[in-house]
């Protein structure tokens, strides 16, 4: 069992050297595109919020 669980961890070891990590500007530039497209589609859903509430309540008056 032990030899099992060294032989696992050796492997992953192997495994995460083959990696290729990215470099530090391009996960900035990367995490910049995240954030700007969540607050986009935050603005979007907002404002159908927004409209939909305001139609929701002009029909129920």
């Amino acid at each position: 069992m032990i030899a099992k669980a060294k032989s696992f961890f050796e492997d992953v070891q192997a495994e995460l050297a083959k990696v290729t990590w990215p470099t530090r500007k391009e996960t900035f530039s990367t995490a910049q595109v995240v954030v700007v497209i969540i607050v986009l589609i935050s603005l979007y859903l907002g404002a159908c919020d927004v409209v939909l509430t305001k139609l929701i309540r002009s029909i129920l008056r």
